[in-house]
């Protein structure tokens, strides 16, 4: 780590205590001296000090570049950017600090009480979390965070989710390739396959469903999924969800395993595409068009009730029941 406690940095940013810390870098509390009592979270980005004076160059403008898309964002589910520059050979960015436990200090304590994790408290943090990853993908040019897991997502006082930490934050370039404003491949349980290729991989908006979906099995089995490689080479080793935890409904476990396709184009096209089978339990069929998949014969009932093409069949299946009742209670015995 580059900063120090008791490092001011901009004769502004007082560097209190370090929250979490990686091989490039840290984030760091700091009490904001130019607005009292305010709290902020510094993230420090150290360059590779052996690279060429033209590549640290470059570095340093990509930082600036993207970062200051980054301040551009507003949305109640991500931290505000306020500032970023350079001080030496360290890029700074910094942003609200988001008081609060984590999804994965939530999950450590169901492990340790060996229970699971609300069904309805997932899915609520889930809506939230999606708002923030639709804001995210429909920026202009869409942004793709990279490194969604139970660590980066915390739940203040107030119930309100934030998606914190950008350090793998990529802007999506025209051609669909992208740059990032850390170099890094993500957390290993809930990377896709196609981002091991580093700045040389593909990685698009499918990959935060793919990272979402992982967080997402890890909440609601108390076990992380096994890595991507790992399961390329061997299929078997993703246990189905609800072989670990019975409670989850049938349409949950099918979607999240839907966002688990090691190949992109077996996921969800977006994260709309994704909403949607979460929540209203529509898959696409094999021609591609969405697919209701109801769990309960009411479900059905209610369904086929609002498509014209099965209203008259549902209606007669329902005047059948209703004469069969009928007649078991008209007819006497013999």
């Amino acid at each position: 780590m580059a900063l120090k406690r008791g490092t001011t940095l901009k004769e502004r940013y007082l560097i209190k205590e370090p929250i979490g810390k990686g091989g490039m870098g840290a984030i760091w509390m700091a009490a904001d001296n130019r607005l009292e009592g305010r709290v902020c979270a510094i993230k420090e980005i150290v360059r590779d000090p052996h690279a060429t004076p033209e590549a640290q160059e470059q570095a340093r403008a990509q930082f600036h570049r993207e970062a200051s898309v980054l301040a551009r964002l507003d949305h109640q589910n991500l931290p505000k950017v306020s500032d970023f520059f350079t001080e030496e050979d360290t890029d700074i960015l910094v942003m609200d600090f988001v008081d609060g436990e984590d999804l994965g200090e939530k999950l450590h304590a169901a492990q340790k009480e060996t229970r699971f994790l609300s069904e309805s408290d997932i899915l609520d943090w889930t809506r939230q979390i999606l708002d923030a990853l639709e804001y995210l993908h429909q920026q202009t040019p869409p942004v793709v965070h990279r490194d969604i897991k139970p660590s980066n997502l915390k739940v203040t006082p107030s119930g309100l989710i934030k998606l914190v930490d950008f350090g793998l934050v990529k802007i999506m370039t025209p051609d669909e390739r992208t740059i990032t404003v850390v170099q890094g491949r993500g957390s290993i349980h809930y990377t896709p396959l196609e981002q091991y290729g580093g700045d040389t991989g593909h990685t698009d908006l499918r990959s935060d469903v793919y990272s979402l979906g992982s967080t997402l099995y890890h909440l609601l089995t108390n076990q992380a999924p096994p890595e991507a490689k790992v399961r390329f080479l061997h299929s078997e080793s993703l246990s189905l969800l609800r072989t670990i935890n019975s409670s989850v409904s049938a349409r949950i476990e099918r979607a999240v395993h839907w966002s688990l396709s090691l190949h992109p184009e077996d996921r969800p096209t977006s994260i709309m595409a994704f909403r949607t089978a979460l929540f209203d339990g529509l898959f696409p069929d094999d021609s591609g068009s969405p697919q209701f998949v109801p769990e309960t014969p009411r479900e059905w009932m209610q369904h086929a009730l609002e498509e014209p093409v099965h209203r008259d069949l549902a209606i007669v299946a329902t005047l059948l029941i209703v004469l069969a009742i009928i007649a078991t209670f008209t007819v006497g015995p013999v």
